[in-house]
């Protein structure tokens, strides 16, 4: 992992799926899911996230997210369509210090 950004401060972010959410189907079956990667995409992208994904088997994913603060990336998270139309939510909002990681 590269060193983080001046201005920028690393986050682990959870979001939980519910609202709307069909369980009867897979992720990629959901409603709105080519807006909802091509948002994440994005978001990967821009360089805000750096790593993430769902959790196997559970209702939440995680993300390691590097950003200027909480509000910032809480109002990015927030343009999600699934974010909107409550199908995802963002549970908790951590920041991080990485103390270990492989030299570069």
């Amino acid at each position: 992992m590269t060193a983080v950004q001046e201005g920028q401060e690393l986050f682990l972010v959870r979001v939980e799926r519910g609202g709307p959410w069909d369980w009867s189907k897979s992720m990629r079956e959901q409603e709105q899911w080519t807006e909802h990667a091509h948002f994440m995409n994005g978001l990967v992208d821009d360089g805000l996230i750096l790593l993430g994904g769902p959790v196997e088997g559970g209702r939440e994913a995680f993300h390691v997210v590097e950003a200027p603060s909480e509000e910032a990336l809480r109002a990015r998270f927030a343009e999600d369509p699934w974010a909107r139309n409550g199908m995802l939510a963002v549970t908790s909002v951590e920041r991080w210090t990485i103390l270990l990681a492989p030299e570069n």
